[in-house]
């Protein structure tokens, strides 16, 4: 049976090399519940959510990674975002609660084919880590490049001179999965297995990575080798919205543009594309969010 909505890491002992396999399937299907995407967008949606929540788990620590892609093309947008909860007592740094969300725009008739620049057209690719607590966010950004999102994420690795990486991607109507590889930094005590390795997963097929489950896709790959899997990891759907972010939100248009608003409509209402939810301010609800404004001042002046 395959563990779904899980992320496992492993290493390859006697080797500088970790690795990931991930299988998202009712937090992939709770995305398609709210948007009937185009089969390619649907395709290039799904990896990019494997993927976020493999490199997310590569960081040691809490906060968000985000996947974004900005083009010309027919897929102009599409954001993917992995959130890793504080841990839990006894639970290393990076290793709290696991969830992830994702949206993809399109326009046109968008092409059956699966050829990146093609549904996309000119853009870029970023990647964005946010520690959340005031920490600084890192960003990297590269221009879009390559077949399809693993070569285009490969350029992006290759440019940004990281850790040595590979993904394997693949998404149907049900499941999206994912396994990267990575090799650690120090002394290489076997100077042939990234190689070996990378080429071992390159016989993986995509039917294989969707059905199998962790242990025989690590026994396909590597029974030649000693490998440490480590405990399963849960992966969840989870948005965050809430109506306390959105009336941060319409402070940040300002009083103005928000009676602009309530003069043109009666009221504002706004509605989150990551979950479907629907929040609404009428002229008192909107009164109330610049009333907590003025007090949360006066509280700071006061202190």
């Amino acid at each position: 049976m395959i563990e779904r909505d899980t992320l496992h890491r492993f290493l390859i002992e006697g080797t500088q090399v970790r690795g990931e396999w991930v299988h998202l399937d009712a937090t992939w299907n709770a995305l398609l519940e709210r948007v009937d995407y185009p089969p390619a967008v649907r395709r290039l949606l799904g990896e990019a959510l494997a993927a976020t929540a493999l490199l997310a788990a590569t960081l040691k620590i809490s906060g968000s990674l985000t996947l974004q892609i900005r083009a010309e093309g027919h897929v102009p947008l599409l954001v993917t975002q992995a959130r890793v909860g504080a841990a839990r007592e006894g639970e290393s740094e990076g290793h709290g609660r696991r969830t992830l969300r994702g949206l993809a725009h399109w326009r046109g008739k968008v092409p059956e084919d699966e050829i990146l620049l093609d549904l996309c057209g000119p853009g870029y690719l970023a990647l964005t880590i946010d520690p959340g607590q005031g920490k600084e966010r890192y960003q990297g950004i590269v221009a879009l490049a390559g077949r399809n999102l693993v070569e285009a994420l490969q350029d992006y690795f290759d440019r940004s001179e990281q850790l040595p990486t590979r993904l394997w991607l693949m998404t149907d109507e049900h499941a999206a999965a994912g396994l990267l590889l990575q090799a650690l930094p120090g002394q290489e005590r076997d100077p042939d297995a990234w190689e070996r390795t990378v080429m071992l997963a390159d016989t993986l097929t995509g039917n294989e990575l969707l059905d199998l489950n962790v242990d025989h896709l690590l026994y396909r790959l590597y029974h030649q080798e000693e490998v440490r899997l480590f405990e399963r990891e849960p992966v969840a759907f989870h948005c965050g919205c809430s109506r306390e972010r959105v009336a941060e939100m319409l402070r940040g248009l300002g009083r103005e543009e928000v009676a602009s608003i309530l003069d043109e409509q009666g009221c504002v209402d706004v509605d989150c594309e990551f979950c479907g939810a629907h929040y609404r301010f009428d002229a008192v609800d909107a009164h109330a969010v610049f009333l907590d404004e003025r007090i949360e001042n006066y509280s700071k002046n006061e202190h």
